[in-house]
């Protein structure tokens, strides 16, 4: 059983993650101009999307069902959870991740004792118990929270809400599942340990992951490059299209 994988253009390998509760659909708006310069992989990570149906548990085990799925010699953008997922990549396969993005991501998105640069259990606990009580509500919630004092903020809601289920609902078990990596998964060390090209995009209004989040990646990231957006939320590569397009036109070469 594999995850669902689209693949469009020519070039170099640029592999694309998206973040909770989505689907890989997000890319819509740059997946033309990107497919222009590389061969682009867009992947429903587990419980997601199209990959809806694939068995989802633990991090690792997700993080390997992607790695399936990933050229050697790629470029890999990570979005969000999707962040997670690629920094998880490029410590374990590092043949295949020879090049990163981190986009409004974090090596740990829960606060704790010596990580203030998360967001507090109860946010994450009261997710999980919206998830439970009202799965789709708590989807569109979520998708405003990203949006939240960006620019295009309508914009980014309606045409996200209206992604959430075109490729039918996410599984309960794989939302669940990625909601508690989120809660649970630290990479920092491992983090602080990769050498490879990589450029950290980051907006100063991010409410899911605080930019400091996207600094601290990009001073403990040897060699990463900072895109600090000062007006930018969660959806850089939405609001931002053109440094998004712009960023990965200096990653793939």
């Amino acid at each position: 059983m594999k995850l669902h994988v689209e693949t469009t253009g020519q070039g170099p390998d640029l592999v694309l993650l998206h973040g909770w509760g989505m689907h890989s659909g997000v890319w819509a708006e740059v997946l033309a101009p990107l497919s222009k310069h590389a061969r682009v992989h867009a992947i429903d990570l587990p419980g997601h999307g199209h990959s809806a149906h694939y068995p989802v548990d633990h991090f690792e085990d997700a993080a390997e069902a992607v790695a399936a799925l990933v050229p050697e010699g790629a470029a890999v953008c990570g979005w969000s959870l999707g962040g997670l997922i690629a920094q998880q990549l490029a410590h374990r396969h590092p043949k295949r991740v020879a090049r990163l993005a981190l986009m409004a991501t974090t090596p740990c998105f829960a606060a704790r004792p010596d990580w203030r640069h998360g967001m507090k259990d109860a946010v994450l606990e009261g997710f999980a118990t919206s998830l439970a009580n009202d799965r789709d509500t708590m989807l569109k919630r979520f998708v405003a929270l990203n949006a939240m004092h960006g620019p295009q903020g309508r914009e980014a809601v309606r045409s996200f809400t209206g992604r959430l289920l075109e490729r039918g609902a996410p599984s309960d078990a794989g939302l669940a599942a990625s909601l508690r990596w989120l809660r649970e998964v630290d990479l920092r060390e491992q983090t602080a340990r990769l050498h490879l090209p990589a450029i950290v995009i980051h907006g100063a209004r991010d409410m899911v992951a605080p930019v400091a989040a996207g600094r601290w990646l990009a001073e403990h990231l040897e060699g990463a490059r900072l895109t600090e957006l000062v007006d930018a939320a969660h959806m850089p590569f939405f609001s931002h299209r053109d440094v998004f397009l712009a960023a990965m036109g200096d990653l793939v070469g």
